[in-house]
């Protein structure tokens, strides 16, 4: 909805108000645009999305108003200003602490500041999606609750409306007021408005129309239980947080292991931050974000409101809503729930902080883990990072900078132990299933996980199958060592996989995971016309082989091409949850958030999938999935096993992770990240040049990374500038892929490296550029 249409104001109009609007555009110009504000538009302010002209057809583009001021910059030629054309309703506008911290996030992660407020504000506020005018009802004058029988006597009420006036009181007396007629006569008990009505008539009630956000909800609740007892460990971790609540901005790590109660120390925390009449923030990642977790959160405390991507337009707007307008005294949501507008905030608590889900992988690139680290700061607010497995750069300022607080739960909660964790050696098991049959097959199961699966679901047990790769097989190859082909995106340099489809007459189909191209299977090489042939591992082959080997089993498949819809992730666990399904396979969706005390195995077929990336942070990645799988398992009095299957079974992140032992992990790996000159010991920047012709992205990715080297020598930063080069995925989508990356041995050094090409403008975040500040992935 927007307020107001104006035209082009002439010089001399009078006008004596003016705005920096900053565009919803890739200019990278954080100064803004100045535009002359017109009288008829009244109060207008910092954080207001405005509609305004721009260039000579004057085509309408969204911006936001950095400040308003009385006179026009000196360097502005007041005769080519134009007027704001139109504001965007009072309730949708930014708060200040969001437009500074919008500042920093475009400095600091090189992204047009019009950009990342467009990022801020959800698409759905901005497009009004939702909003509907209707009419309510209030009380015309207060009335308090021991005077509601006189005023029944006095107006002589009967029946029903009697009825409806205790409960608008009631309604009154908890702020809940307008309402609308139709709820109000429900909650009354009330068949029709009728009743409501005649309040009206009789001076009671007034009615008002109010345009709001209506949206369809089904909502989750945990009841949770508030007089649960702490452990020793979480009473001591809660103490130390609350403890340090009184000294403004600080950040603590809680290093709790799987099935700690990390969740339980987080809701008394913030039961302690609300008493302080502050706010809250939780931050969840979106794959762990299950209605379980959240509904924890809802259970405990009255006023939750809920941010994530599964929500519809209508309810992201509703939630908007009420956090902006003061309701919600706790947010629990998503990466970009970190940008909700809550006023008042006291904490953030950011839970599975390693997890690579709070790095955007479009710009503006951001860390939701750093920005509420910032964003704190600037409001004086506490922080929490809580993990089982921190990613290194957590654990490097906590333990070896000493810059965040150390808070360990080392034990589980009710006494359970760690599961118990067999490594077993892949090589090894196909030697043993020849000596056994004879035959070289394909298993992708291995002895030990098949018996110990057969032991469990006997036993009225659960069981969760993990293997980070979708699809059936990875390659498509023809048979024929001689000949070598292999079926390859058109678009990528990548393989295309192969995914049963038996509603297609070629029983399956290929697609690209990294385009989403997609293409028939082939019966003949096209190179030598011998037979193709599909090897390889995902998650549709581990379907194929239970179903042969555990006859009647009941189980299901989750990862992102089954579940389309937070639906189909609810429902699937509802199933689980009650054991329909005995045995769950999937990717990392069932890694991390769920909790399942009948899980008694896990098993996880492939521990090398990402163990031979070209990235330096394969192993801390392989180590925090296999750690947080195993989790999963032994969350009752019945214990757990883990069977980890891997051709590395000496690999120290496999070895570490079968023993629960991080500490170790992480000295280790630090010592490495050390020696290379690597985060988090040092700070990194990756700048990919793309182009539909490789030799102008090459070319682009060449003047890039020597301007930054003439800056580097220049300023003397000493910083290690490689490339331009071929990004290990050479092309992407039709795009060729060329990457400049940079370490510093700080922040400080990355930004003043990055400020002459950005000013020169050649490092925009855009089509043609990606920078990536403090990237987590090198493909």
């Amino acid at each position: 909805m927007m307020e107001g249409l104006f035209g082009h104001i002439e010089p001399g109009d009078g006008a004596n108000r003016y705005a920096q609007v900053v565009l919803e555009r890739g200019f990278d110009r954080p100064e803004g645009f100045t535009y002359v504000v017109p009288d008829e538009m009244g109060e207008l302010g910092p954080g207001d999305r405005v509609t305004v002209p721009l260039g000579r057809k004057n085509r309408p583009v969204g911006g936001y108003v950095l400040k308003v001021m009385g006179e026009a910059p000196e360097d502005v030629a007041r005769s080519k200003l134009k007027a704001i054309a139109a504001r965007q309703h009072r309730g949708v506008n930014l708060p200040e602490d969001l437009i500074e911290l919008s500042q920093w996030l475009s400095r600091y992660y090189c992204c047009p500041l019009g950009m990342v407020l467009s990022t801020i504000l959800p698409a759905a506020v901005k497009k009004g999606t939702g909003m509907v005018e209707r009419t309510y009802v209030e009380l015309h004058e207060p009335i308090c609750e021991a005077s509601v029988d006189s005023i029944v006597a006095t107006h002589g009420l009967r029946g029903k409306q009697k009825d409806v006036l205790g409960k608008v009181v009631e309604l009154g007396a908890r702020g809940r007021l307008p309402v609308l007629p139709k709820v109000l006569a429900e909650m009354a008990g009330a068949k029709s408005v009728s009743p409501v009505n005649g309040l009206v008539e009789k001076g009671l009630l007034r009615e008002l129309r109010l345009a709001k956000v209506e949206a369809i909800w089904s909502e989750h609740r945990v009841e949770g239980d508030a007089g649960l007892v702490l452990t020793d460990e979480q009473a001591a971790a809660v103490g130390e947080i609350v403890g340090e609540i009184e000294d403004g901005f600080g950040v603590n790590l809680l290093h709790g292991v799987t099935g700690s109660g990390k969740t339980e120390v987080y809701i008394r925390v913030i039961e302690e931050v609300l008493r302080r009449g502050k706010r809250a923030i939780v931050l969840v990642p979106e794959i762990a974000l299950t209605p379980q977790t959240a509904g924890r959160f809802i259970g405990r405390f009255e006023q939750v409101a809920v941010l994530h991507s599964g929500l519809t337009a209508a309810q992201r707007h509703e939630q908007w809503n009420l956090i902006r307008e003061g309701w919600a005294r706790v947010v629990v949501g998503a990466r970009s729930a970190v940008f909700a507008p809550v006023d008042d905030l006291g904490m953030i608590i950011v839970d599975e902080e390693h997890d690579g889900s709070y790095k955007q992988d479009q710009s503006p690139r951001y860390h939701a883990r750093d920005v509420a680290v910032k964003r704190a700061q600037m409001c004086g607010a506490r922080v929490v990072l809580g993990s089982a497995t921190p990613s290194l750069e957590s654990y490097y300022n906590a333990q070896v900078k000493g810059a965040y607080g150390l808070v360990r739960l080392k034990e589980r909660v009710a006494g359970l132990s760690m599961p118990h964790v067999d490594v077993v050696d892949m090589m090894d098991e196909r030697r043993r299933r020849y000596e056994m049959t004879g035959k070289h097959g394909v298993h992708l199961l291995s002895v030990k996980l098949e018996n110990v699966l057969r032991r469990t679901i006997k036993e009225g047990g659960q069981a969760m199958l993990l293997l980070n790769r979708r699809g059936y097989a990875n390659y498509v190859a023809c048979a024929s060592q001689a000949c070598g082909w292999v079926m390859a995106c058109e678009h990528c340099d990548v393989n295309m996989v192969y995914h049963v489809d038996k509603g297609l007459k070629t029983g399956g189909l290929l697609r690209c995971h990294y385009c989403g191209f997609e293409n028939i299977v082939v019966s003949n090489c096209p190179v030598c016309s011998k037979k193709v042939t599909v090897f390889g591992l995902g998650t549709q082959r581990v379907e194929d082989e239970i179903a042969k080997k555990f006859e009647g089993l009941r189980f299901a498949r989750m990862d992102s091409d089954v579940m389309r819809s937070s639906k189909d992730y609810d429902r699937l666990l509802d199933q689980f949850r009650s054991g329909d399904i005995q045995v769950l396979v999937g990717t990392q969706m069932i890694a991390k958030g769920l909790d399942f005390p009948n899980v008694r195995l896990v098993g996880v077929i492939s521990a090398d999938t990402a163990l031979n990336m070209p990235d330096f942070r394969a192993s801390e990645r392989t180590f925090q999935l296999v750690c947080q799988v195993a989790g999963r398992s032994g969350r009752s009095d019945a214990g757990g096993t883990v069977v980890v299957q891997t051709f590395t079974p000496e690999h120290p992140a496999i070895q570490l992770a079968a023993e629960h032992d991080y500490d170790r992990f992480a000295e280790m790996e630090l010592g490495l990240r050390k020696y290379a000159g690597l985060p988090p010991v040092s700070r990194m920047v990756r700048i990919v040049s793309r182009d539909l012709d490789d030799e102008k992205a090459r070319a682009h990715g060449e003047v890039i990374g020597e301007l930054i080297r003439r800056t580097n020598e220049s300023l003397g930063i000493g910083a290690r500038v490689v490339g331009s080069a071929p990004a290990p995925i050479a092309r992407i989508g039709g795009y060729y892929r060329h990457q400049v990356e940079v370490t510093a041995k700080d922040a400080v050094g990355i930004q003043r490296l990055l400020w002459q090409p950005r000013m020169e403008g050649l490092l925009k975040s855009d089509a043609r550029t990606a920078v990536d500040v403090d990237p987590i992935s090198l493909l």
